[in-house]
């Protein structure tokens, strides 16, 4: 019960920060009633996703009282009242075909006007948390801002000189963590519980070329979100303790790891995890905050947060220190310390950059592997580090944390084993998860790329693109389509597995996909 209040009470609070003062609160917590709970188990819509994403005709509360006076009648219809007091999730009607007669890049640029969203209107009955400015989407069922596909979208943004849609979306994150104190996984009410990779500074970053005091402008902003991922860390009193995210290790220092402080299934995959943990025989609240932690670290789902040898159902996400979520922070605090700096706060900006100097250390001494020569990923759980690779292992590089020789290590291993005819593989183990062999993403490719580049492996990152680009350029020329994921082993077929097909559209492939054709 305690659980249900506390969600309870975030959604009133994101309702009354999120939406002008003079709209009233959705007083229910929708996604644990009867009826959110009847028509996903019933399946009358094939996507979990859809009825989270329907909008009530009516108050939400109403609604709900109707269906619970009605429910029991004779010859009742689930579907039929579905349909007579909810709209349906509205798709933006387009007049855009695919001409494949027109270049990969020149298709980009013009799909950038289909996926960008104009500024949003309240609405209490929908489950949209309403944005300031316009955005891009990633295209397909994702019709709404997702917090780590931006930063690849705007890397194509950047790419083309596009800064005015790159600051409003970048001003719609900073207006998230304004009103809530974090970035949610997208702009839903049912993703409250939980961030993503928190790359808001890496966008800064990229806006910095056209800004040069924009570390400064949205210093209090990463601030901030900072405080989000390092809540309770006062109160860690001894190595094992945790709290949310952050964990005290063995030598003291705190670290993070993914997390979700709301213990139900996932309202846009409602009937997946619910049918999941009826078939475990343990904790199924803890099952569900393992779904939602990996949901929060966008590797959702892949044997890299499974128990060796089992599949989905053995999940425990929290049990490990995320050496890509670390890499991250430590971008974070090296953010904060430059805008402290620009301040002219010289004595903050030294402790915060004493903290990144310490996340440094303590990533390269709980995740390094020295007989592996790799970065994996720490289960502080066990006391000792995952057994699966993963492309994880190039956020050290990417934010130059690992030395030289580590750096020579993680390129080996890439070449010999992740590297594919279509790029880089995201984990070895083919398992029909769809952040596992054979599909690669555009994200990881990315940061790989752009890691092996800061280290002077060159070579291996330009090998990397050409695969990789002319994959896309293949599935672009066959469907007329960019994609979400690719099967980059074998690249006669697009990619597949995961909780639904695979998405066109799309975001972070078009961002890549530009950066790597227009960069040198």
């Amino acid at each position: 019960m305690k659980k249900k209040i506390t969600y309870f009470l975030f959604l009133s609070l994101l309702v009354a920060s999120c939406s002008p003062s003079e709209k009233k609160e959705t007083n229910i917590d929708f996604y644990s009633t009867d009826l959110f709970k009847d028509v996903q188990l019933h399946a009358i819509f094939p996507d979990s996703k859809s009825f989270a994403d329907c909008t009530s005709k009516k108050d939400l509360a109403e609604t709900v009282a109707l269906y619970e006076s009605q429910k029991s009648s004779p010859g009742f219809d689930l579907k039929k009242f579905v349909e007579d007091n909810f709209d349906l999730p509205i798709i933006p009607q387009s007049k855009f075909i695919s001409d494949t007669t027109q270049s990969m890049q020149e298709h980009i640029t013009s799909l950038w006007s289909v996926l960008q969203r104009d500024a949003d209107k309240y609405n209490p009955n929908s489950s949209l948390i309403p944005l300031p400015n316009s955005y891009i989407v990633p295209g397909g069922r994702f019709a709404e801002i997702y917090y780590w596909d931006s930063y690849f979208t705007m890397l194509g943004l950047q790419a083309q000189g596009r800064y005015d849609i790159m600051k409003n979306m970048i001003d719609n994150f900073a207006f998230l963590i304004d009103s809530l104190g974090f970035i949610p996984n997208g702009n839903r009410n049912y993703y409250v519980g939980r961030s993503q990779p928190p790359f808001f500074a890496v966008m800064v970053s990229l806006l910095e070329e056209e800004d040069t005091v924009a570390s400064l402008h949205y210093l209090p902003m990463f601030q901030k979100e900072y405080a989000f991922w390092m809540h309770g860390a006062d109160q860690l009193k001894k190595p094992g303790d945790v709290v949310e995210h952050v964990v005290m290790m063995p030598d003291g220092t705190i670290l993070n790891r993914y997390f979700d402080k709301i213990a139900q299934p996932r309202p846009e995959a409602y009937k997946e995890d619910y049918n999941l943990a009826q078939k475990s025989s343990g904790s199924k609240e803890e099952l569900y905050t393992h779904l939602r932690a990996a949901a929060e670290s966008g590797i959702d789902f892949s044997t890299r947060w499974f128990r060796e040898g089992s599949g989905l159902e053995s999940i425990h996400t929290t049990d490990f220190i995320a050496v890509d979520l670390n890499s991250l922070l430590f971008n974070l605090e090296s953010a904060i310390a430059k805008g402290l700096l620009k301040k002219g706060d010289k004595v903050e900006a030294d402790k915060m950059m004493m903290n990144a100097e310490k996340r440094k250390h303590a990533i390269l001494q709980y995740c390094w592997n020295e007989s592996e020569k790799f970065f994996y990923d720490y289960d502080f759980k066990a006391q000792k580090l995952s057994t699966v690779k993963t492309l994880a292992a190039s956020y050290p590089l990417f934010f130059n944390i690992a030395t030289n020789e580590q750096a020579k290590g993680v390129a080996s291993v890439l070449k010999k084993e992740f590297l594919k005819p279509g790029g880089l593989t995201t984990t070895l183990n083919n398992s029909g998860e769809q952040w596992d062999a054979p599909n690669g993403w555009a994200p990881l490719q990315w940061m790989s790329y752009q890691g092996l580049r800061n280290y002077h492996a060159d070579d291996l990152a330009a090998e990397i693109k050409k695969r990789w680009l002319r994959v896309n350029e293949r599935v672009y020329k066959s469907t007329g389509k960019m994609m979400e994921k690719y099967n980059v082993m074998d690249t006669t077929i697009t990619g597949g597995g995961g909780e639904y097909p695979n998405q066109d559209g799309f975001g972070w492939t078009n961002g890549v996909a530009l950066k790597l054709l227009l960069s040198n």
